[in-house]
């Protein structure tokens, strides 16, 4: 429930970001403009609060991960829920300090060092996604109906550069039937790419503008609220 409201607070404040942006140089429009960047604000202040438990979830995830028989998945998750459980005890610093709570601190430093810590979190995560992919195409390449749709593609043409081409085109659908038999790897994927763009741009490691990390801060939360509706999409472990 907490997880799900989340998400939806998530998008609210998102796509508040994103339609200021939208609106920012529209005449008239002033009043609309401070009444989406006071719910912008008051969304952010009220995921924090829903957040307030997620490094002791967080630290719990990693000690399960830590168990996982798969070296390349047990590696990916623990680092990354370690760093997640960082992220979210600056994040509860920051909410303190938001407050009043804490008022000796420099907002800034810790604001930085949560993003740090999201951004290795996500980077591990997308890492998990790529091994996930390589593994699914694995398996899908022993598919005898993928593996006859093949032969018959090479069957058809025995030139240098034609044989190049159909490599390419086998890669790319084996790649194809890999992510639509496994729907959770696509969602996931496409959602940490998403979420990506929100610490880069605030590490000033690849800077866009507050539109483009709306859009996709919208677009990660929409994914994940269809990854709670429907848990065949969500990835596991």
């Amino acid at each position: 429930m907490f997880d799900f409201m989340g998400c939806v607070g998530s998008a609210a404040q998102y796509g508040s970001a994103l339609f200021v942006y939208l609106l920012k140089n529209k005449s008239g429009r002033q009043k609309l403009i401070k009444k989406l960047q006071s719910l912008e604000s008051n969304m952010s202040t009220g995921r924090k609060l829903f957040r307030l438990g997620n490094t002791v979830s967080s630290i719990d995830a990693a000690k399960r991960t830590m168990h996982l028989e798969d070296p390349v998945l047990r590696l990916c998750l623990t680092v990354a829920n370690l760093n997640r459980s960082l992220y979210f005890l600056c994040d509860n610093i920051l909410w303190a300090r938001s407050i009043g709570l804490v008022t000796d601190m420099d907002k800034e430093k810790w604001s930085v060092r949560a993003s740090r810590c999201y951004f290795v979190s996500l980077l591990m995560n997308l890492t998990r996604d790529l091994y996930g992919i390589y593994r699914a195409m694995e398996r899908e390449a022993q598919d005898k109906q993928y593996r006859q749709k093949v032969s018959q593609h090479c069957s058809d043409s025995r030139d240098v550069a034609c044989m190049a081409v159909l490599d390419l085109q086998a890669f790319l659908l084996l790649l194809y039937h890999s992510l639509r038999h496994n729907p959770s790897i696509l969602l996931d994927t496409a959602k940490n790419v998403c979420d990506l763009f929100i610490p880069m741009d605030r590490l000033s490691i690849y800077k866009t503008n507050p539109g483009v990390v709306g859009l996709c801060g919208l677009m990660s939360s929409i994914l994940g609220i269809l990854a709670l509706v429907k848990p065949s999409f969500k990835l596991k472990p």
